[in-house]
């Protein structure tokens, strides 16, 4: 297919969809409060060359607008350079969310070098259930003072 036949195909599919203004806006809100962690080793670690990867199993407990439960798996990379390592999991969310009730799951990507960490954490698209069906958004950790908080931005359909 041509270029300019692929743009034209493109540019009718577009003319057929209803303008940004005209499609409902979800409701932006923050849910944020502390939670607990409890990380169980799931298996063996192994290590090879200068890195030890493992699995864990993950449980949470979110208080705050966020009262729920959290489970998962995490798959865990950490160097033998002091402050350096990786994760990622997946870890299903359920309870109640400004007292809508329902769950979703939560994606997680994180790595850290030298110490200083950046995860990116967001709603898998479509996992939400009962009165969260449609939520989508990120979540942020912080530690302080060894204590966990959660800071929730979503979105729910109107």
């Amino acid at each position: 297919m041509s270029l300019f036949r692929s743009s034209a195909a493109a540019l009718s599919l577009l003319a057929v969809l209803p303008p940004v203004s005209a499609q409902a806006s979800p409701v932006i809100a923050r849910a944020s409060g502390p939670f607990e962690i409890t990380i169980i080793p799931a298996g063996v670690p192994e290590k090879e060359g200068r890195t030890v990867t493992a699995r864990m199993a993950l449980e949470k407990r979110y208080t705050g607008a966020l009262a729920a439960s959290g489970k998962g798996a995490m798959l865990t990379a950490v160097s033998d350079t002091r402050g350096s390592a990786a994760y990622v999991a997946i870890e299903r969310v359920s309870g109640t969310l400004a007292g809508r009730k329902g769950g979703f799951v939560l994606q997680h990507a994180g790595t850290m070098r030298a110490g200083t960490s950046q995860a990116t954490i967001t709603i898998v698209p479509d996992s939400g259930t009962e009165e969260l069906s449609g939520i989508s958004g990120a979540m942020t950790l912080t530690v302080v003072d060894g204590k966990h908080f959660y800071a929730l931005d979503y979105a729910l359909p109107n």
